[in-house]
C-alpha cells in the first residue's frame, strides 16, 4: 500500500509538467500564426518606361506576284529555276503553240474568203445601183444588194476579231515575268500540261524585291488600340538565335480576322533585308514598342496590388475616384493611402502622372511571412 502511494506521489508532478508543455506549445502555434511578416517597400524614382506588345508573324516579300497562264497547253520549254533573278518581260516558259498556230491559219483562210465575198458584194451593189438609176432594176433588187454588201462587211469584221483573239492566245503561250525580282517557287515541270479554267493556275511565285521584306503579324483587339503606323519594332527569327532585326509598323489593316471567336488584326512591319539573311516564310517573334518615355516618375507595378492588413493602416481610406489608383506610402512609420493618376505601364513599372507622391518616398509592395522554425515544419520532431 505504501509503495502505491509513493508512485502516485511522483506521477502527479510529471503529468502536470506534460500538460503545461502541451498548453505552451498550443499557445505558441496559435499566436505565431497571426504574427505579421516584414513589410516590403520600394523607393519612388525617376526612370524610363517602355511599353511593348508582343506578337508573331511570317516574313514575306513586300510584293509577291503569282505568275499564271490564260491558256491551256503543254510546257515545252523552261527558262528559269528556283532563286533565279529575272527582269520584267523576260521569258519564263513557253507552251506548245501548235494548236494556236493552226487556228490562226484557219482564221486567215476564212478572212481571205470573206474578203472575196465582200469584194463581190460591193461590185454587185455598184452594178445594180447603176441599172436601178437607168430603170433596169427594181428598188427591191437594190436593197438586197446593199444588204448583201453589209453582211459581207460584218463577216469580215467577225473573222478579223477572231484572228486577233487567236493571235493574242498564241502570244499567251509565252509566259513572261511581270516584274523584276527573284523566282521563289516554280510549280510546273517540263512536259506538264496546264489547264486554264475559271481559276488561273499558278506557275511561278516571284518576289519583286527580297532586299525589302515585311512581317505579317496578328495583334489581338485588346492591344490594337495602342499601335500606330511608325511605331518601332524589333523581331527575331529561329534561324539566327540571339540576333535582333529592326523595322517599324507601316500599316494596320482594318479587316478583322476571327478565329474561334478571337478577333485579331493584320499589322504589317517593315523588315529591311540588305544582306539577304531573311527568307520568305520564316517565323518572326515581334516586339512592337508603343511608348518609350524617358525620366518619368514611376513605381513598381506590384505596389498597386498590395493590400495591407488592418493593423498597419494608419487611418480609414476611402475608395479612390474613378480613373485613379491608390498606393500605400510609408510616412513616419505609418502606412498612408495616397491617390494617384497613372499613365502607361509595362510588366515592371507604372508611370505616375499626378497625385501627392514624390520621388524618394517609399511605397509598400508586399509583405513577407515569418519563416517557421525547424521544430514547426511538418514531419519534424523536436
Amino acid at each position: 500500500m505504501m509503495s502505491r502511494n509513493v508512485r502516485l506521489k511522483f506521477l502527479f508532478p510529471v503529468a502536470a509538467l506534460v500538460i503545461a508543455g502541451l498548453l505552451a506549445a498550443l499557445w505558441w502555434q496559435v499566436h505565431s500564426g497571426h504574427r505579421g511578416g516584414a513589410l516590403q517597400a520600394a523607393t519612388v524614382r525617376y526612370g524610363d518606361i517602355r511599353q511593348t506588345v508582343s506578337t508573331s508573324g511570317t516574313l514575306d516579300p513586300v510584293v509577291l506576284v503569282n505568275v499564271g497562264t490564260q491558256v491551256s497547253g503543254t510546257v515545252n520549254r523552261l527558262y528559269v529555276n528556283f532563286n533565279d533573278h529575272v527582269r520584267k518581260g523576260e521569258v519564263l516558259l513557253t507552251l506548245d503553240p501548235t494548236l494556236f498556230k493552226a487556228q490562226m491559219e484557219v482564221d486567215r483562210a476564212n478572212l481571205k474568203s470573206d474578203e472575196a465575198n465582200l469584194h463581190l458584194a460591193q461590185v454587185t451593189e455598184v452594178r445594180i445601183r447603176r441599172l436601178y438609176n437607168e430603170n433596169y432594176e427594181t428598188r427591191q433588187d437594190l436593197d438586197q444588194a446593199i444588204e448583201a454588201r453589209q453582211a459581207a462587211e460584218d463577216a469580215v469584221k467577225a473573222v478579223q476579231a477572231q484572228l486577233l483573239r487567236d493571235a493574242t492566245n498564241l502570244s499567251y503561250t509565252v509566259i513572261r515575268s511581270p516584274v523584276n525580282g527573284t523566282v521563289i517557287d516554280r510549280e510546273v515541270e517540263l512536259g506538264q500540261t496546264v489547264a486554264a479554267s475559271l481559276q488561273t493556275p499558278t506557275l511561278f511565285l516571284i518576289g519583286e524585291n527580297l532586299a525589302q521584306m515585311q512581317v505579317d503579324t496578328y495583334v489581338s483587339e485588346a492591344d490594337i488600340g495602342q499601335i500606330r503606323p511608325g511605331d518601332p519594332a524589333t523581331f527575331t527569327v529561329y534561324a539566327y538565335p540571339g540576333r535582333e532585326f529592326h523595322g517599324q509598323v507601316v500599316q494596320i489593316r482594318e479587316a478583322p480576322i476571327t478565329v474561334q471567336n478571337v478577333v485579331t488584326y493584320d499589322v504589317i512591319v517593315s523588315a529591311p533585308n540588305p544582306k539577304g539573311l531573311l527568307l520568305p516564310g520564316m517565323t518572326a517573334d515581334v516586339t512592337l514598342t508603343t511608348a518609350d518615355l524617358k525620366h518619368m516618375l514611376r513605381v513598381p507595378r506590384a505596389a498597386f496590388a498590395f493590400a495591407p492588413p488592418s493593423a498597419r493602416i494608419a487611418r480609414a481610406a476611402p475608395l479612390p475616384p474613378k480613373g485613379r489608383k491608390r498606393l500605400w506610402v510609408l510616412r513616419q512609420g505609418q502606412l498612408v493611402p495616397v491617390t494617384v493618376t497613372v499613365g502607361i505601364a509595362n510588366d515592371e513599372y507604372v508611370e505616375i502622372t499626378g497625385g501627392n507622391l514624390a520621388a524618394g518616398e517609399r511605397v509598400a509592395v508586399g509583405e513577407t511571412r515569418p519563416m517557421a522554425s525547424a521544430s514547426q515544419l511538418p514531419g519534424r520532431r523536436p
